[in-house]
């Protein structure tokens, strides 16, 4: 049951990745442009991503991958 939140909450970050990612293309926003989940939410990922854990997701800006409060494998791998 862990491994298969654990994924699902990877699944997750990478979906946020993606969609800061194609915001800040859009709106022509650079790494160091803060982006919050309103920005994201409805145009760019269907609604708010919550993690199977408990854990809360938080974004800081385009440059650095979002995060999920349960943490240990709960990251998004590099790549």
């Amino acid at each position: 049951r862990e491994k298969a939140q654990t994924n699902a909450c990877i699944a997750n970050l990478r979906q946020m990745d993606g969609a800061i990612t194609l915001w800040a293309l859009d709106n022509s926003k650079s790494s160091s442009d803060t982006v919050g989940m309103g920005d994201l939410v409805t145009d760019y990922i269907k609604s708010t991503p919550i993690c199977p854990a408990g854990g809360t997701y938080t974004l800081t800006d385009v440059g650095t991958s979002p995060t999920c409060s349960v943490g240990g494998d709960h990251v998004l791998p590099p790549g």
